[in-house]
């Protein structure tokens, strides 16, 4: 008896083994295509131009359309798809390469001599893009200046909003959490349920060690992490009380229609983890407990945590404070071994990635050999559930078209 994507996913989260490996393709910001390559997929596939929509313009992400999730059999959905669904709601503007394209109607984008500029609702500069680069990066910091040692945070909410990745939201997260917002909320993502049967990932962010990166810049806070704990927790104490109200605002509002919820934090590097475990369980694990406990009281989802670079040593805690999910399992990293990740965590806890080697094998790689790669990890990866595959992050700029083909062709050839 066929089951049908969601079911699939569900079962993989739920550590059952599905019909076939489940397929994430830009079911998140972390899953996604670059702009400047999809274009050129969509031709190689034989499928209609058609207007290249960046729904996320840090990143510059495009919206895969409907025609390519059908062709590679992908199993899952961003909540996001069920907004900005008519040509008013997007503008025009040209991507680094020169493609044109569309933007949300709300971003606001300024040119600057030879640089592009993010701008908040009142003009200030959030990010920048500079001539030659295909993203933009923070540029400003809020609280820089101010220092953490004396502060009593009051006005923490509204400097949330200054920072680029808080500051310029997807869509979905474009709408404000007050009543009208949360019914229109509520309303395109029942829609949107109703019309997909792909799983469908809300993405909400509660990020807590990346949040004051963003708010004091990383070598700041990374200082302040030693130097003054005290305050660090208090700050903690701050965000996760945010969270949690804009937690059950938004679940309130889309949690009976979503089946993943993701929240973000970057805890590794390419070496290892950029924290201690030590670190991890006194600054952030208490406050993951509460954030990922009170998702699962309020809407029958599973947590996914969007968590870049080498952090194995931190997944045993992760798990403890109720993580059911992680991505995008980066497997070039140190401590990063799919088959001794699946051996240690594979019974607590999902592999949501790793499914491919971005930068070294999709990108350079012929493409049998990006196929060999991707069944060799669905081999270690799949058995007894507890995997869902996409490739290590986005899709790159650079990604030859053919290579991306062959990596979700490999998926829907593999077997158990």
């Amino acid at each position: 008896m066929s089951i049908t994507p969601r079911q699939r996913v569900l079962k993989a989260l739920n550590h059952q083994q599905p019909d076939r490996v489940p397929i994430d393709f830009s079911g998140h910001r972390s899953s996604g295509i670059a702009a400047p390559a999809y274009p050129g997929l969509r031709k190689y596939l034989h499928l209609s131009e058609k207007p290249v929509r960046v729904y996320d313009v840090i990143q510059q992400l495009a919206v895969v359309d409907q025609d390519v999730l059908d062709r590679f059999g992908i199993d899952t959905i961003e909540m996001g798809r069920g907004f900005l669904l008519e040509d008013k709601d997007w503008k025009n503007w040209t991507l680094p390469d020169g493609t044109d394209c569309q933007v949300p109607y709300y971003i606001n984008l300024e040119k600057r001599g030879d640089d592009w500029y993010l701008l908040s609702d009142d003009g200030v500069p959030l990010g920048v893009q500079k001539k030659g680069c295909l993203y933009f990066e923070q540029c400003h910091f809020p609280l820089a200046r101010r220092g953490i040692e004396n502060d009593d945070f009051t006005d923490l909410e509204k400097m949330i909003t200054r920072t680029v990745w808080a500051g310029v939201p997807h869509p979905g997260a474009h709408l404000p959490l007050n009543e009208a917002g949360l019914a229109e909320m509520a309303q395109k993502t029942r829609i949107l349920r109703q019309t997909t049967d792909r799983a469908v990932i809300g993405l909400f962010g509660g990020n807590m060690f990346e949040l004051p990166q963003w708010l004091y810049r990383m070598d700041k806070y990374f200082t302040y992490l030693s130097l003054y704990p005290e305050a660090v927790i208090q700050l903690s104490e701050k965000l996760c009380q945010i969270h949690l109200r804009n937690l059950e605002k938004w679940l309130g509002a889309v949690g009976p229609y979503i089946d993943v919820i993701a929240f973000g934090d970057d805890f590794g590097g390419q070496n290892g983890p950029l924290i201690s475990p030590e670190m991890y369980r006194r600054y952030y694990k208490p406050y993951h407990q509460k954030l990922f406990r009170r998702a699962k009281e309020l809407a029958d989802v599973k947590v996914m945590l969007h968590c870049c670079g080498g952090v194995r040593e931190l997944l045993g805690d992760l798990i403890e404070a109720g993580l059911n999910a992680i991505n995008p399992v980066q497997i070039n990293c140190a401590g990063m071994n799919p088959a001794q990740l699946k051996t240690e965590f594979g019974k607590a806890l999902t592999f949501w990635g790793g499914g491919c080697d971005t930068p070294i094998i999709l990108a350079a790689a012929a493409p049998p050999q990006i196929a060999r790669h991707v069944k060799q990890q669905i081999k270690i990866l799949s058995p007894g559930g507890g995997f869902v595959f996409q490739q290590v992050h986005n899709i790159l700029a650079d990604i030859p078209p053919q290579n991306i083909a062959a990596m979700f062709d490999a998926v829907n050839e593999a077997s158990f």
